[in-house]
């Protein structure tokens, strides 16, 4: 563990082994932290937080510069080692990399353009002032899917808006955790002013950064279940909170678009990271008149998939998470067959030569998706793409926001009016519109309903880790 700028092991000693997902070889270990470790580091990063929210904003900048240069500069190393501890591609990988360094160089300047403001009184001898000041420590929680990104999209805006951080990753890639402190202690960062907390059990970590006092705020990626928790325990102490929680994002094509351009675009976010993001498509809402196009070039996409090893370059489907993960998508694909979708190809596990110990599914393509079927309702995780046929385009708009989630959303069109009435009306946060890719570090992330609370990267971003403090001057 990395605290108060010391390799440090766990408090009791222990550790815990790191596996690779696809193949179950043994590929680490890693300190195993309890609370008496999350209370430490909580406690040097109390300590840091007085100098570093008084450094001024070039040099915290300058330092988080540091840290992307050096990211860049090790991104063949660090997506060979997500490959390994995750299971993804390498070449997306690698496209993580660049985007995680990417958080880094934007918050490096956000950190430069954290302006006041004045605002004019109706007395005379009045003036206000506007001042944004850091919150304090930060507890930040983040996913075993973007093991790296996920990092730096909540460090680096802390971190620029003078805030300390105590960080928790995920149990299943506490390595690539380990690799983007090693990075920061590199560059720069004084002690105690991140600090890296690796736990196999994760829920007495979470109490600590809960309940005690010092920490200040609260950021987390991850379920919604788990994200309900953490905001329920919070409260107590009235912690401040973003969180980016879990999605059910619809894809609409409408009868104008061009169902191969939009299949195509379909397959591409639907099987990234294997299906486990959070943006992913999980309801294909195609209209009739150009449904059959749709499906055939749907299906042509995903038989060239190959699963397999990440760091092997023609590998695009890696291992599901865990038993867990795998059980959950087998389950909603056996309940929608038995509902009456049609089973276009795959629909089951994979037991490739070499990688039985790993969780691999078929990709797999449903059609004739009902709302009572399972995948319908619940967020999937998982590379299986469900295509529901719709006939009145009047209605899609009420069965698309019809949710609980309100993550992402993708529309696929031709016709203007159709695409600004989409974007206004449905309840996601981020819409794509012949887009498969809405994000960017300088572009707002973040879901409305029970997807989450706040926004991460952009402008927007900075500002969930600062107070925003008036003063009234008589003169």
């Amino acid at each position: 563990m990395y605290i108060n700028g010391q390799w440090q092991q766990a408090s009791s000693g222990k550790s815990f082994d790191v596996f690779n997902p696809a193949d179950g070889d043994r590929i680490g270990s890693v300190p195993d932290g309890g609370r008496e470790d999350a209370e430490r580091a909580i406690a040097a990063a109390s300590t840091a937080a007085p100098a570093w929210s008084a450094r001024t904003a070039y040099e915290r900048s300058a330092i988080l510069r540091r840290a992307w240069e050096l990211m860049l500069a090790r991104a063949d190393e660090l997506a060979r080692l997500m490959s390994t501890e995750q299971g993804k591609p390498v070449k997306a990988a690698r496209f993580e990399v660049q985007y995680a360094a990417d958080f880094l160089l934007w918050f490096a300047e956000e950190a430069k353009r954290l302006y006041g403001e004045t605002i004019p009184s109706a007395r005379a001898d009045q003036r206000f002032l506007v001042a944004h000041q850091p919150v304090g420590v930060v507890a930040a929680i983040t996913p075993w899917n973007y093991p790296v990104s996920m990092l730096t999209r909540k460090l680096a805006p802390a971190l620029a808006a003078g805030c300390t951080v105590v960080l928790k990753p995920a149990e299943s890639t506490p390595l690539c955790a380990r690799a983007v402190f090693e990075i920061l202690h590199e560059a720069g960062l004084p002690a105690g002013v991140a600090n890296l907390v690796t736990a196999a059990d994760p829920r007495p970590i979470g109490e600590v950064f809960t309940s005690h006092p010092a920490v200040r705020k609260i950021t987390f990626t991850g379920s919604t279940a788990v994200g309900k928790a953490l905001a329920r325990d919070a409260a107590a102490t009235m912690k401040r909170m973003s969180m980016e929680l879990g999605g059910h994002a619809p894809f609409i094509v409408f009868p104008d678009a061009d169902p191969e351009h939009a299949a195509k675009g379909a397959a591409g976010v639907k099987f990234l990271n294997t299906g486990q993001a959070c943006i992913s498509p999980n309801r294909m809402f195609v209209h009739r008149a150009i449904l059959d196009a749709f499906v055939h070039t749907l299906a042509q996409r995903i038989g060239k998939l190959r699963a397999g090893l990440g760091l092997d370059p023609d590998v695009a489907i890696g291992p599901l998470n865990n038993e867990a993960a795998l059980a959950k998508v087998a389950r909603q694909v056996e309940d929608a067959v038995a509902k009456g979708a049609q089973l276009v190809c795959g629909g089951e596990r994979l037991h490739l030569p070499g990688l039985e110990k790993g969780c691999f599914y078929a990709p797999t393509l449903l059609t004739g998706v009902t709302p009572d079927m399972q995948i319908y309702r619940e967020e999937t995780f998982g590379p299986v793409a469900a295509v529901i046929p719709f006939d009145d385009t009047d209605d899609i708009l009420a069965m698309a926001n019809d949710t609980d989630y309100g993550l992402a959303a993708y529309v696929y069109t031709r016709d203007i009016a159709r695409a600004f009435r989409m974007f206004e009306g449905l309840r996601f946060g981020i819409i794509g519109i012949n887009d498969i890719n809405p994000t960017s570090a300088a572009a707002p992330f973040g879901g409305m309903k029970e997807s989450g609370l706040g926004r991460e990267g952009a402008r927007e971003g900075i500002f969930e880790y600062l107070e925003t403090k008036l003063g009234g001057f008589a003169v």
